[in-house]
């Protein structure tokens, strides 16, 4: 997510750069998927302000409704109910009133549950096979291995380095994009050369280093192919969270979106948070430091928006909880302005100490499993994006969320669109309702989750990316609560010993 400082700086001036262009070619009045009423082009086209309010829409079989989606024949403002058939629950058949979002940062599958199959004793999570390598800068092999430290100097995960990476789906490029890569950052006091190594992106870790996880994923329900949604860095990756969209964004940090065209109130929609308080769906965003996933999309807009406080602390979060009174969908984020090139940060980027985003997490979950609502709540864990970091699995084609092409950053001259997601980063799902120890394999990204709120609430997709969706109900057994009493979970620690050394290599 770096570089941090700089992103800081253009957040003090956020008001300013509302009205920055996204260099669009289309129509700069209409939003995403260029449908100013917000309607569908297949049967059961809804209006963006139809919402939970809209009348019954006639639903298509199973196998029309996922040959749609698959060709992305669905666009902005379909209702759940025109893009998912009976199979599939939506509104009153989900028996969640209460979901959570966790998005942490830059790790991929492979680098955090690459081992679970060891661990649980199954064959069936997709994961990269023992003996796996990558070319270094000499053409010898680079192999997968076990991480030395739980703390890492960064990873490219830059539009440009992210598609260097994949490669044209070969998976090879991740020792040689990383191989010296921001030496720079690292402290005056740090000379070991093997810490810029680009076989630091093909680190792994196991139940040795992350036990929560490992516990987590193994008791509840893990989609492993569950992509972010842009093959590139934060900022882009956490706007598909809230709007189906990165706006053409490509970089961390990027232009704020022109949302002149999304005035709120209106009928227009920007983001799931618009959509929520247009439908009186109660929503909070909880996070400290003062940079948050709100702000990367809405910028100074969000202390003015809504015409109240819609954000909270990570204690406020934990407040609720305790008290039972969550509203009705919570986005928590961990600090993400914590890490700032140190080793102390809470959100898992390098060259921050895993364990301590693992023990964040593991807070979330607590106060999740202790509430007096974890009866009808769904959290969902996920990263961000990969981070840099090593996955086999190749991202498949996505449906485009728009017509807004990408907005490269000087220099940049690489190929690409939003046609592609980006590499495979966990997902956990857990509730009362999750399948026991279950991997979903149906391909996922972040508008996954964004299409599972949506799908709840009866809420219309923002673009064309969420509209062909499938939300996560593959993962819950909704018929039953398997999970009904939480089940018992050991909290991590961090080992103090690691911790000195991320701190003396990386600084604090």
């Amino acid at each position: 997510m770096c570089p941090y400082l700089r992103a800081k700086a253009l957040l003090a001036v956020a008001p300013l750069l509302l009205v920055v262009s996204c260099g669009s070619s289309s129509d700069s009045s209409a939003p995403p998927g260029g449908h100013l009423d917000g309607g569908s082009n297949l049967d059961g086209a809804s209006s963006l302000d139809g919402g939970s309010d809209a009348g019954p829409v006639p639903r298509p079989d199973d196998t029309t409704a996922a040959a749609n989606r698959l060709a992305c024949k669905y666009a902005r403002g379909a209702l759940p109910a025109a893009t998912l058939g009976p199979g599939t629950p939506i509104d009153a058949q989900i028996p969640i009133n209460h979901i959570v979002v966790v998005m942490m940062e830059n790790h991929s599958f492979d680098s955090y549950l690459g081992h679970l199959n060891q661990y649980a004793n199954r064959t069936d999570v997709e994961s990269a096979p023992d003996g796996t390598t990558n070319p270094d800068t000499t053409g010898g092999p680079q192999p997968w291995v076990h991480a030395s430290h739980l703390c890492t100097l960064d990873t490219d995960h830059g539009w440009a380095g992210t598609h260097n990476e994949i490669d044209n789906g070969k998976m090879d490029g991740f020792a040689q994009a990383n191989e010296g890569f921001n030496t720079s950052a690292l402290p005056a006091s740090s000379t070991d050369p093997a810490l810029s190594s680009g076989g630091r992106a093909l680190w792994w870790y196991d139940e040795r280093d992350l036990p929560f996880y490992y516990q987590l994923a193994s008791t509840f329900a893990i989609a492993d192919h569950y992509y972010c949604s842009v093959p590139g860095p934060t900022w882009p990756n956490r706007r598909f969270l809230y709007a189906a969209t990165s706006f053409g964004g490509t970089a961390t940090p990027s232009p704020f979106p022109d949302l002149s065209a999304y005035p709120f109130p209106g009928k227009n929609p920007a983001t799931i948070a618009d959509e929520l308080e247009t439908t009186h769906t109660t929503w909070m965003y909880y996070g400290d430091g003062g940079l948050s996933s709100l702000l990367i999309t809405y910028a100074g807009g969000v202390a003015t928006r809504w015409n109240r406080t819609v954000t909270g602390t990570f204690a406020d979060f934990q407040q609720a909880a305790q008290a039972g009174m969550l509203p009705q969908v919570s986005f928590v984020d961990p600090n993400l302005a914590s890490e700032l090139n140190n080793a102390d940060g809470l959100d898992e980027h390098p060259p921050g100490d895993i364990q301590s985003g693992q023990k964040f997490v593991s807070d979330v979950v607590q106060a999740v499993t202790a509430s007096p609502q974890w009866k009808d709540t769904a959290l969902f864990i996920t990263h961000d994006e990969h981070g840099g970091f090593y996955d086999h699995v190749a991202p498949p084609a996505a449906c485009p969320p728009d017509g807004i092409a990408p907005i490269l950053s000087t220099g940049d001259t690489t190929a690409g669109g939003f046609d592609r997601y980006g590499v495979r980063v966990v997902l956990i799902a857990v509730s009362p309702y999750a399948k026991k120890g279950y991997v979903g394999h149906h391909v996922y990204d972040h508008t996954s989750i964004t299409r599972f709120i949506e799908a709840k609430f009866k809420l219309p997709a923002l673009t064309a990316r969420d509209a062909n969706a499938e939300p996560l109900t593959d993962l819950f057994d909704f018929s039953t609560p398997t999970f009904a009493t939480p089940p018992t979970l050991t909290a991590p620690t961090v080992d103090p010993t690691e911790l000195t050394y991320c701190e003396t290599t990386y600084g604090k």
